[in-house]
């Protein structure tokens, strides 16, 4: 059901080598930017009407109009069962409570007398989310994208989901539920390549954004690639991945659960357990023949990512081989079910998030830790974090220097400019001086200094 690759005996390589080791997925999103190409393109220039005859070609439904109605953002609250919206309403709570201490006041710094850089920040204007209705609904990603930009302060918001034909070509009514919870108005019928093309373009009914975020296949992350640096994106999300780095102390039990927990996202969900103990890995290995066969979706995506190639039950000598392991792979979830496992966690250097201990799996990350679960993959997270409010913030520096400031450091500003053959840059300083402008040799000082 899930292969091995053992580790034992011989010295770990470094690096890039050490990570060739290592079970990873397969996703080109090179290979797919010449499919989303000509979509995004024919959106920018077809505007609604394309992303009416998109909706009709991918998702087989009919639509007149791209937009979500707000009596059906209103209709879907008002039918949303009592316990989901409580527990949405929960995950907002923590949600909130977590990423409002993320928030960054503006800071000064008197770099000497007369002389000051502040550094403020500045919310995107505009954002577009994103929320996948493929093979699952995704209520939590509204919750995981939105509340971080919320609490950055960006004043305008929109989402766009794939629509339904279950009903009636609208986003799936729970995520239209979690826009309704979390204020958010402007929602889209739209899904795939077409939604990020939308927002990073404009239609006749979207503006564009500045900004897009949140989870999807390959195609929006493709569509992500292809608009860098028009828009700004999170990230180019790939499939979903849990390491568990464990010892002897370890449940299999625990550690069967959580690895099918995140296989049943995805045929290509990557679930890796790093250990020391053969133990250990054999009653995994035993334990997730019941537990597969006790739960849903086992054939279509469980069966298949346990078995991939992006998945295995790595065998090492000792931790400290475990944790070479698991920094080089960077996983998007790490959990630690180890003795000590808070020490061996802040040992960690690469990974989205981190789970300690028995009592916190990441299926709690995923909903009502507080943390957020819209994280770095395919070994991003040795360079990347996950979304915060801190994604959602510009640092913009405010420089204010007086004269005296200016002058006592303006010998160092024109030698440097002319250092590299920029006299101009040193010309824009000596023009403060009036009696300097005479003098344009690298000698030059401010008079009177």
């Amino acid at each position: 059901m899930i292969s091995r690759i053992d580790l034992r005996g011989d010295a770990l390589p470094e690096g890039p080598a050490l990570r060739a080791l290592l079970p990873r997925a397969d996703f080109d999103v090179a290979a797919a930017l010449d499919k989303v190409r000509p979509i995004c393109e024919d959106v920018h220039h077809r505007g609604d009407a394309a992303l009416i005859e998109y909706a009709k070609k991918f998702d087989g439904v009919r639509l007149e109009q791209v937009r979500v109605p707000a009596a059906a953002l209103a209709e879907a609250l008002q039918g949303l069962d009592p316990d989901v919206r409580a527990a949405l309403e929960e995950s907002i709570r923590r949600a909130r409570a977590v990423h409002r201490a993320q928030r960054r006041a503006p800071h000064t710094t008197q770099v000497v007398p007369g002389g000051s850089v502040t550094e403020k920040w500045v919310p995107v204007e505009r954002v577009g989310l994103y929320a996948p209705g493929g093979r699952s609904v995704y209520p939590s990603s509204v919750i995981m994208n939105a509340v971080p930009a919320q609490e950055a302060g960006v004043a305008s918001m929109t989402l766009a989901s794939p629509p339904q034909a279950d009903f009636e070509g609208l986003p799936h009514p729970t995520i239209l539920a979690a826009c309704a919870l979390l204020g958010i108005d402007e929602v889209y019928a739209v899904g795939g390549a077409q939604a990020v093309a939308m927002f990073a373009y404009g239609t006749e009914s979207c503006a564009p954004a500045n900004m897009v975020t949140g989870p999807g296949n390959i195609w929006v992350a493709a569509a992500k690639r292809y608009f860098t640096g028009r828009i700004g994106i999170d990230t180019e999300a790939g499939p979903t991945e849990i390491a568990v780095l464990a010892d002897d102390t370890a449940d299999p039990v625990h550690v069967a659960s959580d690895l099918i927990s995140q296989a049943e996202h995805d045929p290509l969900a990557a679930a890796v357990l790093v250990t020391d103990s053969t133990e250990l890995a054999d009653a995994v290995a035993k334990e997730l023949v019941p537990q597969v066969a006790a739960t849903k979706h086992v054939e279509d995506r469980i069966a298949p990512a346990l078995a991939g190639r992006q998945s295995a039950i790595v065998l090492v000598d000792g931790l400290e081989e475990g944790l070479r392991v698991v920094d080089a792979y960077g996983a998007e979830h790490l959990e630690i079910q180890t003795r000590d496992a808070a020490a061996v966690a802040d040992r960690v250097k690469n990974a989205g998030a981190i789970f300690v201990g028995p009592w916190a799996p990441v299926s709690l990350g995923d909903y009502c830790a507080g943390s957020n679960h819209v994280l770095p993959t395919g070994g991003c997270a040795c360079h990347s974090s996950g979304l915060s409010v801190q994604s959602f913030l510009r640092g913009i520096h405010i420089v204010d220097y007086t004269r005296e400031a200016l002058a006592d450091v303006a010998h160092h500003v024109v030698t440097l400019a002319e250092a590299e053959d920029l006299p101009a840059h040193g010309a824009a300083v000596k023009a403060r001086f009036a009696e300097g402008e005479q003098n344009w040799h690298s000698g030059w000082k401010v008079p009177g200094q």
